[in-house]
């Protein structure tokens, strides 16, 4: 899976793209096919924004489903954690729709 990191208005922490590589490898555990995930970072200048001066954007792309999931928070890694959250729910919820359940009925179990 290739991760793409963008920034706007913002300087990355050292750590954070390593532990938002980790985070976002650990979703590989469904069977939906993911070929990259783009990572968008924003920061907001405007003081008055301040619990949610942070912004996280992640979209997937590939030839999977496109998932889109945000978060807004007081830091890049709460932020990060939010849409990580809402994303893995998107996931599970097509993981689920893709599962293969082979219920045999009464009349070809009988028959």
């Amino acid at each position: 899976m290739e991760i793409i990191f963008h920034t706007r208005n913002a300087v990355l922490a050292e750590d954070f793209r390593s532990i938002a590589s980790d985070k976002l490898k650990t979703l590989q555990r469904f069977s939906v096919v993911i070929d990259g995930i783009k990572v968008e970072i924003i920061h907001e200048p405007n003081p008055r924004f301040g619990k949610t001066s942070h912004a996280v954007t992640l979209s997937t792309h590939g030839s999977g489903p496109f998932l889109r999931a945000e978060g807004q928070a007081f830091n890049d890694l709460a932020a990060f954690d939010l849409a990580v959250k809402s994303l893995e729910l998107q996931l599970r919820k097509a993981h689920e729709r893709i599962k293969e359940i082979g219920h045999e009925s009464l009349r070809e179990a009988k028959g």
